[in-house]
């Protein structure tokens, strides 16, 4: 069974940068793509960035420029940098990893919270 740890999330002020990790374990199958998705209170879940296992990056129109998706495809990792953080960007941030035909999968969130 895959499990998806995520670590790094806090309180930061406007301005700021944090710098979230995920760690995927479980079986030997390759994750293809892997990814970072947020909910905010009253709020659908969204796409946030995207890393292919070569190295395409995909992002919300919203974190562009801010935040920076990476991956080390030999320790199965995903890493998500956000920098200049904004009060909006206030949410649970979720990490996704995806395995063909076995499916995706979710880790259980960490909280990211950004004072004005």
């Amino acid at each position: 069974q895959v499990q998806l740890v995520e670590s790094g999330g806090g309180l930061v002020q406007a301005g700021g940068s944090l710098r979230l990790s995920c760690v995927a374990s479980g079986n030997n199958f390759v994750f293809t793509a892997m990814a970072w998705y947020r909910q905010a209170p009253g709020k659908q879940r969204e796409l946030v960035a995207a890393i292919t296992s070569s190295g395409s990056t995909n992002y919300a129109d919203s974190v562009k420029g801010r935040f920076t998706i990476s991956r080390d495809n030999t320790k199965n990792t995903v890493s998500l940098q956000m920098n200049s953080l904004k009060p909006e960007d206030t949410a649970v941030y979720y990490c996704n990893a995806d395995q063909l035909i076995i499916g995706s999968h979710w880790g259980q969130g960490t909280q990211v919270t950004v004072s004005s």
